[in-house]
């Protein structure tokens, strides 16, 4: 990445696109010099919904960015295929999954953190404190 190039940040999320601790990690990182991102929604299992759909959490990373956000199609039931996809030849320079708390959490228990750091990427992971996420959610947590 060139001084003159702002840094691109792939956002991965589901239950916790659009949570308090998610949107302040995005606004850190817009202050912190110019970056674009990107949001990942996986397509969950079958039998699953999303918990946050592009529409709904777009403006809100948008509004914390103080930036468009590109929303990227989920491709997938698998969260690391998913990812691997996203960035095969995107040039990002790091990915920020947001994430259940470990007790919840699938993709944790899966360690997709580590999995996508294998790939050469940077990796920041935010997880939700429990009553805030179900505050910002409206969803009870399902482990």
């Amino acid at each position: 990445m060139s001084s003159t190039e702002p840094r691109k940040v792939l956002i991965v999320a589901n239950r916790t696109a659009a949570t308090a601790g998610l949107l302040d990690v995005v606004s850190r990182y817009a202050r912190e010099a110019p970056t674009t991102f990107s949001l990942l929604i996986p397509d969950t299992r079958e039998g699953d919904d999303a918990d946050w759909t592009m529409e709904l959490a777009l403006p809100l990373l948008e509004r914390a960015a103080g930036a468009p956000v590109k929303g990227l199609a989920g491709g997938g039931g698998d969260p690391f295929e998913a990812v691997d996809r996203a960035l095969f030849g995107s040039g990002y320079d790091s990915v920020i999954i947001s994430t259940l708390p470990r007790r919840f959490s699938r993709w944790l228990r899966r360690d997709l953190p580590r999995r996508v750091e294998a790939l050469g990427v940077q990796v920041e992971v935010v997880t939700p404190e429990q009553k805030r996420l179900s505050d910002a959610t409206g969803a009870p947590l399902n482990p």
